[in-house]
């Protein structure tokens, strides 16, 4: 019974693989932080800040683990570079669940009585779409009845894309014609749910980037329709960042927490990208746990994220 016992075997091979590229990255890095020392000293902790900007972690993330690794120093009197990445990851694990992200092994579903409502957030391109087929066949294949809403009429594409996910993982999607009402769609699909006794609705709603006040708008007036059919939907919002674009999915991440109440993230397309370290600032600066990873293509390839195994696919063993 190892430490990942309760997270399986192929899981945590996925998660390798995918984040292999920021682990290269990273490691190497370390190894020229380290070399020819024997202690962590000013010149290894300015040097371990550049390797943590550089793998965007973020400025103002990167200075609280900086901070929390000195006092640790402070407080042991000497700490030798063996020591270095085991103290790293536990800090950064520490700073994770500060933010409630932590060690999932299940998908959210309270048993509140009635379709649990995700509405889904992000810009055109982040892999907002694939992200809902994925997580729509996930739940379905926990035994839910899931019903999908294809409320980005603003592309015809859009609802087309989100047409053949929703063929992809077997669920039911309801949909109107390019240019209705994204809140009249939210609507109909909310009293769907009610009507077919669905447990799980997922909806998608426009990716573009326009100016906060419109979004604000557009996004309130889904919320407020959803209220109409179910009180308290939606239980969460769901914003999808794109993972390989590293500071630029900050900015979206602040546009949309400017215009909306967000309560997870989704980090997509980490496969392929040194940039996983992007995770960790963006839980951390906006106070939002991630939820789930995307590190593929393939359907299955949606992780519910771990910050465990996530650390530990990161960083590696230890560098003593």
């Amino acid at each position: 019974m190892g430490i990942f016992s309760w997270f399986s075997a192929d899981k945590k091979k996925n998660l390798d693989e995918g984040l292999a590229q920021t682990k290269e990255s990273v490691l190497k890095k370390l190894t020229r932080v380290i070399a020819g020392k024997s202690k962590v000293d000013d010149e290894v902790l300015d040097n371990l800040e550049e390797v943590l900007i550089s793998s965007d972690v973020g400025v103002t993330t990167t200075v609280r683990i900086i901070e929390r690794i000195e006092k640790r120093a402070a407080r042991d009197k000497y700490m030798s570079t063996d020591e270095l990445n085991r103290i790293l990851k536990e800090e950064i694990g520490a700073l994770l669940s500060e933010n409630n992200t932590g060690d999932q092994d299940d998908l959210p579903f309270p048993d509140k009585g009635g379709p649990y409502v995700i509405m889904v957030v992000g810009v055109n391109g982040v892999g907002k779409t694939t992200t809902i087929g994925k997580l729509a066949y996930q739940y379905k294949n926990k035994g839910k009845k899931v019903l999908l809403g294809a409320a980005d009429t603003f592309r015809a594409a859009a609802i087309e894309q989100l047409e053949v996910w929703s063929q992809r993982a077997g669920v039911p999607l309801i949909k109107q014609k390019m240019g209705a009402d994204p809140a009249s769609v939210a609507f109909d699909t909310l009293r769907s749910a009610v009507a077919q006794q669905s447990d799980v609705v997922i909806i998608d709603t426009a990716g573009r980037l326009h100016n906060k006040v419109g979004l604000m708008n557009e996004l309130t007036k889904i919320r407020d329709v959803m209220k109409k059919v179910i009180p308290d939907a939606p239980h969460e919002v769901l914003l999808v960042l794109d993972g390989s674009t590293g500071q630029n999915a900050f900015e979206q991440a602040k546009q949309f927490t400017a215009a909306t109440e967000v309560t997870a993230l989704a980090l997509t397309k980490l496969d392929g990208t040194a940039k996983g370290g992007v995770v960790i600032g963006i839980s951390d600066q906006f106070k939002i746990p991630v939820r789930y990873i995307g590190i593929g293509e393939k359907i299955e390839d949606l992780q519910l994220f771990n910050k465990t195994a996530f650390i530990d696919s990161l960083f590696g063993p230890d560098l003593s």
